[in-house]
């Protein structure tokens, strides 16, 4: 979506209950990319004009994407990067922590090899991973009937407490994790509700350190391009 249409045609609104995907996330502008952190903590974005206040819905599934710089090759095993180091962190410094805090998943993407493209052998297909995702919603919806919410996305504070117990590896896992890479409370609990769906596509009761682990590595792309 380009910025011009996210700015004045309200897609963030737009893309209420559905999702919103920004293609080359850093070429917005830093202003209007911090506009999504409200909807994206609370589900609705205030507009203030002189005469008048409106709030809309905009609770929306946001998927970006983005190069790690300019040329596209910073970091790739292929190609070396022709950017200089201040173009570099000028690139990458377009995106802000506290936006990045309210991504769940951060996933980094190595270009495709011929042979990956030539591969003929079988992949699991959109059917099968359609019904493990149906049977993880509908273990959230089992689980929250009595809370009021429908997934573990919309998890409190409080009710993360509840839902999301680690045993004492699991804790220290998430302790170490937290205080290596700087990650903020914001973070902390984005990864307990993530491990939580991770165990529940796990078919898995409790949450197990395998499954904070995957939720860490999920997470650490703003610590290894962004510090």
């Amino acid at each position: 979506m380009a910025e011009e249409e996210f700015q004045n045609h309200g897609e963030i609104s737009l893309s209420h209950c559905g999702v919103l995907f920004l293609d080359e996330l850093p070429e917005f502008k830093r202003d209007i990319l911090e506009l999504l952190r409200e909807p994206l903590e609370d589900g609705k974005i205030t507009i203030s004009r002189t005469a008048s206040t409106i709030t809309y819905p905009s609770n929306v599934m946001l998927v970006a994407s983005m190069n790690p710089c300019p040329c596209g090759y910073y970091g790739s095993k292929d190609k070396p990067c022709s950017c200089t180091p201040e173009q570099i962190s000028r690139y990458l410094h377009k995106i802000s922590g506290p936006l990045l805090d309210r991504i769940d998943i951060h996933i980094e993407v190595q270009s495709v090899k011929y042979d990956d493209l030539a591969d003929n052998r079988p992949a699991e297909s959109s059917e099968v991973i359609r019904n493990r995702v149906n049977e993880a919603r509908n273990i959230q919806l089992k689980r929250y009937k009595k809370e009021g919410i429908h997934s573990n996305s919309e998890l409190t504070p409080e009710l993360i407490k509840k839902y999301c117990s680690l045993d004492e590896e699991g804790n220290k896992l998430l302790k170490n994790a937290f205080e290596k890479l700087g990650l903020s409370a914001r973070a902390h609990d984005r990864i307990l509700k993530l491990a939580r769906t991770i165990a529940d596509l796990d078919k898995s009761e409790n949450i197990a350190p395998k499954h904070i682990a995957e939720a860490i590595q999920y997470r650490n792309l703003d610590r290894k391009y962004m510090r």
